[in-house]
């Protein structure tokens, strides 16, 4: 907690006086974020930290394994900072963000990691059709490393196919008021990848050039990575 303690005391100290009049702005005109980013509770992935995002800019919410449960079993936490960001908020871009060296997804391949921690097998059923399309639809072959890299890319998509059951989202999709996106982080390498509806699969965002999961123009055409 030391490092913490210094941290607060830094920004109280040094940063916040030079930013005073942008946080009192916030407060006055409310927020206004661009974009919901829904990002794994993982501590190496930071959204800010990855988009150089500042305070007002992005709505997030973290899970573990970067999960949108499907209804009936929808997490009143993700489910309601969904709706709230779609409705209250207006944005109109969600991401889901997933990364390399998930230990979600380590889990997954390997459930005598989950032994002890019911609540965490639990959540991860959530994510079991990824594991089901990898176990399936990839080669044997592979190695372990290959195929957790496969299986976090795989569930980036399975993820975005169950937002787009959510009422609020699926409304403002077909308004066309909203776009789905899907992005993979390598922690060792610094690269961003995008999920592109279009073609089904991920591609390195490049410039003003941003890959989309899914808008009013690409409907539903969620294909497999």
């Amino acid at each position: 907690m030391n490092n913490i303690i210094q941290g607060i005391a830094s920004f109280q100290g040094n940063v916040f006086p030079g930013q005073r009049q942008m946080y009192q702005q916030l407060v006055r005109d409310g927020q206004q974020p661009s974009a919901l980013i829904i990002a794994c509770a993982d501590s190496r992935v930071s959204p800010e930290h990855i988009t150089q995002a500042g305070p007002g800019d992005l709505f997030v919410c973290r899970t573990p394994a970067t999960s949108c449960p499907r209804p009936p079993t929808w997490s009143a936490a993700s489910s309601s900072a969904i709706e709230y960001a779609v409705v209250a908020l207006g944005v109109r871009d969600i991401v889901f963000c997933g990364h390399s060296d998930c230990g979600a997804m380590k889990g997954l391949m390997n459930r005598d990691l989950l032994k002890r921690m019911p609540s965490v097998a639990s959540w991860l059923r959530h994510a079991e059709a990824a594991e089901r399309i990898v176990c399936e639809a990839y080669p044997e072959g592979r190695d372990a490393q290959a195929r957790h890299h496969a299986l976090a890319l795989e569930n980036v998509v399975v993820q975005l196919a169950n937002l787009r059951t959510h009422p609020s989202v699926a409304a403002a999709l077909a308004k066309g008021s909203l776009r789905l996106h899907g992005w993979f982080f390598e922690i060792e390498t610094g690269a961003l990848l995008a999920y592109d509806g279009a073609n089904g699969r991920f591609r390195p965002i490049a410039g003003a050039d941003m890959p989309v999961a899914q808008d009013s123009s690409t409907g539903s055409r969620l294909q497999a990575a």
